[in-house]
């Protein structure tokens, strides 16, 4: 049997896809579930999967190349099987409309959508064939300090101290990607960086914000969009299209869950280190086991609830937001949480590649800026899911305790929700729950 494999469709406003290394070499066997290779899209780095076993028989597309959703980039088949049509180039796209989608998740599991689902992004893992590819946007010359590189290329040439101007991009529209810095470090031809490096110990205490050039006075320049920064500004708008949101705010007393953070870090240490985000995974976690509703996707006007609680956890990049999630965590204890969503958020900013279930699979979304100062925070649901809570920092506050003006640790917590799948009274009885929990921690564990 030959299974073609293709260059996924992970969302439907994805158009390409980069394959940035092969996992496996032809005359490998394969297992079915097996990462095979590692892809870059708009948002992230993606490890594929091999949809069935055998032998890993052609690579079709080299490494560092960029092509179309739906192109067959490799071959996988018995040793007997006749691949000669792909190795005459005679066949190099899926004759299967679905099989772009279809291969951007792993098989299906219990909660995640049937086959004849529809996508979007993140989308359900089948059923919609690629979309037509737009036409190319006209570069713009650019007269500030940004440049047009892919996520993974402007990490990479951070971590190498590469200066991204002195680089000439090989990508779509003159893009920089990956390899094209691994090249430049390799000459040694582009110019190291002359900005002095943050240590430890002169770095500030919450995320640094990212800067611009101020045009000249009496002067506009025109900025062209990212991949991503297209993609996110496509989901954001169809998400307020196409969803009734609707909102609702609360203050949670943070005192006891604080307290409780402190006793864990104090005993594990920093190898078990736990943050307030982590805690939130938890206190949503058996929120939504208690109001499944919210752990849900709208898709084909018609609600999907899920037995598995993916979080998905906002995480902010040079060019964008992705919200790749902790998958299972229902099944999981608070420790694993934290490592996990550690390691989500050091694959997502080191260029790490995050498998399709982590991009796509997410049930319920946490948006959390209390590191940048912000006091409260309304988020944009995240199609198909249909919640969204959004977090802002702890902070002291005067609050009345048994009759008195006390100082506690408070947070505002803000949820936003598909009014088609749930209405203000269920949102309010959600965020009764969640407030119950994360003011009584002890209920996380029981």
């Amino acid at each position: 049997m030959i299974s073609e494999v293709v260059m996924p469709q992970m969302g439907a406003d994805m158009k390409e896809g980069t394959v940035l290394r092969w996992l496996k070499a032809e005359g490998d066997q394969v297992e079915r579930g097996e990462a095979i290779a590692e892809i870059e899209t708009d948002k992230a780095n993606i490890e594929i999967e091999a949809f069935d076993p055998g032998v890993f028989r052609k690579v079709l597309v080299a490494e560092g190349e960029t092509v179309e959703i739906g192109t067959i980039i490799a071959v996988i088949a018995a040793p007997g099987d006749d691949i000669s049509a792909y190795e005459s180039g005679e066949r190099k796209i899926s004759a299967t409309p679905a099989t772009a989608a279809a291969q951007s998740a792993r098989p299906s599991q219990p909660g995640a959508a049937p086959a004849t689902a529809e996508a979007r992004a993140p989308s359900p893992p089948a059923g919609v064939a690629p979309p037509a590819r737009g036409q190319a946007a006209t570069p713009i010359t650019r007269t500030d300090s940004r440049y047009r590189a892919s996520p993974v290329a402007r990490r990479l040439a951070e971590e190498l101290g590469l200066d991204l101007g002195a680089l000439q991009g090989s990508g779509p529209d003159g893009r920089i990607v990956r390899r094209d810095v691994e090249d430049a470090a390799k000459r040694g031809a582009a110019a190291s960086k002359t900005q002095p490096v943050i240590t430890a110990a002169t770095a500030p205490p919450a995320p640094s914000i990212p800067s611009a050039t101020m045009p000249a006075p009496g002067t506009v320049v025109d900025m062209p969009l990212s991949r991503m920064r297209r993609t996110i500004a496509s989901r954001m708008s169809q998400s307020k299209r196409e969803a009734p949101h609707y909102y609702l705010t609360v203050d949670a007393d943070m005192t006891e869950a604080t307290r409780m953070r402190a006793q864990i870090n104090d005993a594990l240490g920093e190898s078990g280190r736990v943050s307030i985000n982590d805690l939130l995974i938890l206190a949503c976690t058996r929120t939504l086991q208690r109001h499944p509703n919210f752990n849900s996707w709208w898709v084909d006007e018609h609600l999907q609830v899920h037995g598995r609680v993916n979080i998905g956890i906002a995480i902010a990049l040079d060019d964008g937001l992705i919200a790749p999630a902790v998958l299972d965590c229902q099944a999981k204890p608070l420790s694993q949480i934290a490592r996990e969503a550690r390691d989500l958020a050091e694959r997502s900013r080191s260029g790490g590649a995050l498998t399709p279930e982590e991009y796509t699979a997410g049930t319920f979304t946490i948006t959390n800026l209390g590191a940048f100062g912000v006091d409260s925070l309304i988020g944009i649901i995240n199609p198909p899911q249909t919640a969204i809570l959004g977090v802002g920092r702890v902070q002291d506050r005067p609050a009345v305790q048994d009759g008195q003006v006390v100082v506690r640790s408070m947070m505002t917590i803000a949820l936003a929700a598909d009014h088609r799948a749930t209405d203000g009274a269920e949102g309010a009885r959600f965020l009764q729950t969640l407030k119950e929990i994360l003011e009584k921690p002890a209920l996380m564990f029981v």
